[in-house]
């Protein structure tokens, strides 16, 4: 996924971290427990109403801070999400108090852990967003708006419904912040991005299976990683497993009588 260069989830009860630095920028929750730690020789602490962020190149520890240890979900982000103008506001106030920037950070780890990369590219645009706002990231110029740019973004979905475009790369094309792109699509036609490509996906595959093709090629010819992931997703879609719908859609020839 573009940007995100690790995703850890870990419990420890004893361990602590002796002083290291990441290359990259360390985004983290905890679920459980509470975390002390010091960034640049300040002491902080962490626990499950906050979201933390450690910038890169910055020495930092970690340890429990009570004797039941603690929890924490972690994404390790590179540069093009949190820029290196950003280092000094993050060493200066690395705890963010936002229960709305948490449960947005909590739901895009779930839709990660499903596998649904655009989905979960979607969520932390608005992740990483409010974050560089609590940040005080100013952008330099406001982006296009309006049903234009959905129709832009549209037009790029349709010709890429069974590949992997990002909506980083379609940012980049359509000179767009990802997140403005997911605003700007979702007023203009009332679905987010990857709600409708997963849509598109499964019409493509019901097709194809009226089709006759095999569900396994199928699975892998419209975009899906695996068979399961297809399953769920066209049940969602169509109110049933792909399986039950070729069964249903193959009618007897009719009887001929003598």
């Amino acid at each position: 996924m573009p940007g995100v260069v690790e995703v850890f989830h870990a419990r420890f009860a004893t361990y602590a971290y002796p002083a290291h630095a990441h290359r990259t920028w360390t985004v983290f929750l905890v679920d459980d427990g509470v975390i002390r730690y010091d960034l640049d020789r300040h002491p902080h602490g962490s626990d499950a109403t906050v979201v933390s962020v450690l910038p890169p190149h910055v020495i930092h520890d970690g340890r429990p801070a009570t004797s039941g240890g603690f929890r924490k979900r972690v994404l390790y982000v590179d540069d093009s999400v949190l820029g290196e103008h950003l280092v000094g506001p993050a060493v200066d106030h690395p705890v963010v108090t936002d229960r709305l920037l948490r449960d947005r950070l909590s739901v895009a780890h779930q839709v990660l852990d499903r596998g649904d990369a655009l989905e979960a590219e979607s969520r932390l645009a608005f992740v990483f967003e409010r974050l560089r706002r609590h940040l005080r990231d100013r952008p330099s110029h406001a982006p296009a708006t309006g049903s234009e740019l959905a129709e832009q973004l549209r037009a790029l979905l349709d010709d890429n419904v069974t590949g992997s475009l990002t909506l980083a790369a379609a940012g980049r094309r359509l000179g767009a912040h990802p997140a403005h792109l997911v605003r700007s699509f979702t007023r203009t036609y009332g679905i987010a991005p990857h709600a409708y490509v997963l849509s598109r996906r499964v019409e493509l595959a019901r097709r194809r299976l009226l089709d006759g093709e095999p569900l396994a090629e199928v699975a892998v010819g419209v975009g899906f990683y695996d068979q399961a992931h297809f399953t769920r997703h066209f049940k969602r879609y169509a109110g049933i497993t792909p399986g039950r719908f070729v069964t249903s859609s193959r009618f007897p020839a009719p009887s001929r009588h003598r």
